[in-house]
């Protein structure tokens, strides 16, 4: 019960945290350089025309009165209509939503298993040649943009060795059926993947070797050395306790991979939510924009909820009241 009434206080301090994320999203997104009848219309209309194409959207009217009617749009489950598309922006984002969810999920589980793994591994052989290759690596690694990660790994392994495809989710030629179609999916999803998740394994596997050293010179170590215990089973209890900090870093980084899932859909042309927000920013297509940043919005909440679920399970004196 208390851990059920942790999680209902949090949902209710969430709620005015994303009113506030819709609302400020909304008024810099309208009041951005850039008038959407231009992109509707063209740029050889007239005035008269431009201004029937703010009236049919309700772009004519004041931007608190736009807030207000869709906050109660929103509220009813209805996030409106693309102004590009004329399609439910709902029904495009779920359309989108499983490849960037495929990318993103890959990237975390990818970056907190190799990241923790890495950093419990190299931890007991500090100052050795493993630690500091890890060491200079995750430095290179932390300061490379996604962006350019991702240009780099289809420059090296799509355009000259030529092991993977550079663009979509998919191949153009034919279409794969059953565990071909699975294949080829992996196949495409293996660079963007890779880059997107460089960074935060980089980032986590530091940290885990900061908090290993930290844990392994704790007094209990000593002594469960002392008594001749295995030093795997040491060196698993000494993991377990040094990986509590890391898991919120680990919840950290969800939210930074939705972000990075921007730029590396981008750079790999693979069709996601950050591919289809990309291209509603730069259409001006406001309802698409608003519909993308309330989902990530509630996905961020939701992994940060489960990340502080989580410690519970890690470490048993965490008690929720």
């Amino acid at each position: 019960m208390p851990l059920l009434a942790y999680s209902v206080r949090r949902v209710l301090v969430a709620i005015p945290m994303l009113f506030a994320v819709v609302v400020l999203t909304f008024v810099l997104v309208h009041i951005a350089p850039g008038d959407p009848a231009y992109y509707l219309a063209g740029d050889g209309g007239t005035p008269a025309y431009y201004a029937l194409i703010r009236e049919k959207f309700g772009l004519d009217r004041p931007i608190p009165e736009q807030l207000a009617r869709y906050l109660w749009t929103v509220v009813r489950g209805d996030f409106g209509r693309s102004l590009q598309q004329g399609q439910p922006v709902l029904a495009l984002i779920l359309n989108r939503a499983p490849a960037t969810l495929l990318l993103v999920g890959s990237a975390f589980i990818v970056s907190s298993i190799v990241g923790v793994a890495v950093g419990a591994w190299v931890a007991p052989r500090a100052n050795g040649f493993a630690d500091r290759a890890l060491l200079g690596t995750t430095a290179l690694a932390s300061a490379l943009p996604v962006f350019w990660t991702g240009l780099l790994l289809a420059l090296a392994f799509s355009l000259w060795l030529g092991w993977f495809p550079v663009q979509g989710m998919t191949s153009a030629r034919g279409a794969p059926a059953g565990w071909a179609r699975t294949a080829d999916v992996l196949h495409h999803l293996a660079l963007p993947m890779t880059a997107l998740a460089v960074q935060p394994l980089a980032a986590l596997s530091r940290l885990m070797r900061v908090k290993m050293l930290e844990t392994l010179a704790e007094p209990f170590i000593v002594t469960a050395y002392a008594k001749g215990l295995p030093p795997a089973r040491v060196l698993m209890q000494a993991a377990r306790n040094a990986a509590l900090p890391v898991v919120t870093v680990i919840g950290a980084h969800a939210a930074t991979l939705v972000t990075g899932a921007v730029l590396t859909e981008t750079v790999f042309a693979w069709p996601g939510l950050g591919r289809l927000a990309l291209d509603a920013t730069l259409t001006r297509d406001y309802p698409v924009v608003m519909g993308v940043v309330v989902i990530a919005s509630v996905g961020t909440v939701t992994m940060n909820l489960l990340t502080d679920l989580v410690y519970a399970g890690i470490d048993p004196r965490i008690t929720y009241a």
